[in-house]
């Protein structure tokens, strides 16, 4: 195959976007609820399984959020968001704040981080962010965030999320 017989854009997808999502549900990933406060002071906050880190140098993080979420606007004009890692035992916290028509922070505890982002408490690990850059790509936007302040729980166990259904660790 010479390199003039390869194609300068991609092909047309062979699968659904049921395949997709199934065999994207093979790759096990942590789960995380980003949260922030708007300029007004409302709270905001999300689960999300689209997090990576980006550099050591500068410290850089990112996740993803569908252009068709409510809170993307507010996402966008943000200067700051919080990653709250969770741990194994926060579950019920995933789903709530994966939820929709509910009071997500009702009875959670939380402390205030950098721009009034909430730091989830028992959290696994906390990333605060100041929101660096956006990236819209498909149907979802990319936010690149500089972590300014992080912290563990030594020790915690992660919460997991694969093939639909959450998990916790188990060392081989």
């Amino acid at each position: 195959m010479s390199l003039s017989d390869v194609s300068l854009k991609a092909q047309t997808p062979n699968f659904s976007q049921v395949e997709f999502r199934a065999a994207l549900g093979m790759f096990a990933t942590g789960v995380t609820i980003v949260t922030a406060r708007t300029a007004e002071g409302e709270l905001l906050g999300l689960t999300a399984n689209s997090f990576n880190s980006v550099s050591l140098d500068p410290p850089l993080v990112l996740w993803s959020l569908a252009r068709a979420a409510a809170s993307l606007s507010a996402f966008s004009a943000g200067s700051h968001y919080a990653i709250n890692i969770l741990g194994a035992d926060q579950h019920d916290l995933a789903r709530r704040f994966a939820a929709k028509d509910v009071d997500r922070f009702a009875d959670v505890a939380f402390v205030q981080g950098v721009g009034g982002a909430p730091l989830l408490s028992g959290a696994a690990a906390t990333f605060e962010c100041f929101n660096r850059s956006r990236y819209e790509e498909g149907d979802h936007v990319i936010f690149v965030g500089e972590v300014e302040r992080c912290s563990h729980r030594a020790g915690a166990s992660p919460l997991l999320f694969h093939g639909g259904k959450f998990y916790t660790e188990h060392p081989l």
